[in-house]
């Protein structure tokens, strides 16, 4: 970390009373953002770091099409980018619905800098090591979910974020990423502007039918790295929330299919259609009967996307960033996609992915592709 930097996080801390803390950096992820557990008199907390000048620009909510484009990729998929007060708002939501998103001690969100509480080191994926607790954690994961899309999604998270529209904009430029990036790593080309037209018209038709629906709140990566188990906290406290700041206003399916086509560890199929019959009797409960055929094909077209879209993000992180541990997870993504595909409201779709990306592609080895 640039000295400059270091010195303005110190500055940060001891204005919050932590100045004297234990520091111990957290591994990096996929994102510009870095992590610092700290420990001070015994008490925990966590530092996030996120340099404001690390990502392209988000757009306003009023932001017309053309704007978004011209601001780059955060806007118009409308990501959070660096914006930390983002983060904070979407915390406050979820901790005012009773959910244990980390509670905010300190944040100066124009230099980038937020003090949270520390919920642990048990991620579900960690935890997860039998059938009966994956049972388990699964189903208290479907019913913060149910809590959540219980009521419509808020136009405003306080003071002053829009929830954004999960967007028919935002959702094709996430499968454009496929074409963009896994192209080039497993074919050993571009895709060609006949390619990406056809891919992109193919997917307007399939997600079209779903874009009217009442939005709920959408975490948008809410999958077992994400979640942390809390057993000595009650019901749906349970749980854990982290990595929410990208969160939008959409589909119902999306975040259950996040949970249940995890891109970094295998969730049983069996164990899928269990947490989806838990959140549909979890829904009624709630006073929201959902016709079960209906959310099937709901969550087969945004599982299918979300899939489409990682196998892009993946080729990205290895291609763009040099981080080829992604590719090693493909193979699982693929076979999700493949499973999606299968679903008779996405044969067109299916039919292009057979043409265009040949079974053998599918799969890249670290050291690279085509």
């Amino acid at each position: 970390m640039p000295a400059n930097r270091s010195e303005a996080m110190q500055t940060f801390l001891k204005r919050a009373g932590w100045g004297n803390a234990e520091h111990v950096p957290m591994p990096g992820d996929a994102s510009t953002r870095r992590y610092v557990r700290l420990l001070l008199n015994d008490r925990p907390a966590m530092l996030m770091d996120q340099p404001q000048s690390a990502e392209a620009p988000v757009a306003s909510a009023g932001a017309s099409a053309s704007e978004r484009r011209t601001l780059g990729y955060n806007a118009v998929a409308r990501l959070a980018g660096a914006d930390c007060a983002r983060f904070i708002a979407v915390a406050h939501y979820l901790r005012d619905r009773g959910l244990s998103a980390p509670e905010i001690y300190a944040a100066d969100p124009e230099n980038g800098f937020v003090l949270i509480e520390d919920l642990g080191d048990r991620l579900f994926a960690d935890v997860l090591t039998n059938g009966a607790i994956e049972h388990d954690l699964y189903l208290a994961a479907v019913e913060v979910l149910a809590r959540l899309h219980a009521r419509p999604a808020p136009a405003l998270l306080p003071p002053d974020k829009y929830l954004h529209s999960y967007d028919e904009m935002a959702l094709l430029a996430e499968v454009d990423l496929l074409t963009e990036w896994f192209f080039p790593v497993a074919l050993g080309r571009e895709a060609d502007a006949a390619e990406i037209a056809e891919h992109r018209n193919l997917w307007r038709a399939a997600l079209a039918p779903f874009l009217n629906t009442p939005p709920v709140f959408v975490h948008r990566d809410y999958h077992a790295q994400n979640l942390l188990w809390l057993p000595n906290r009650n019901s749906v406290a349970r749980v854990g929330l982290i990595d929410f700041q990208d969160a939008v206003a959409g589909s119902r399916a999306y975040d259950l299919v996040s949970l249940v086509e995890d891109a970094r560890r295998d969730v049983a199929p069996a164990l899928g259609a269990a947490a989806t019959a838990h959140y549909l009797a979890t829904m009624r409960q709630h006073g929201t009967s959902l016709d079960g055929v209906a959310f099937a094909e709901e969550m087969a077209v945004f599982a299918a996307q979300r899939n489409a879209k990682i196998v892009g993000i993946f080729a990205r992180l290895f291609r763009r960033d040099g981080k080829p541990r992604y590719l090693s997870y493909l193979p699982r993504v693929w076979s999700y996609l493949r499973r999606d595909l299968e679903h008779p409201g996405l044969s067109a779709l299916k039919s292009w992915y057979d043409r265009a990306i040949l079974q053998d592609a599918r799969s890249i080895p670290e050291s690279g592709g085509a």
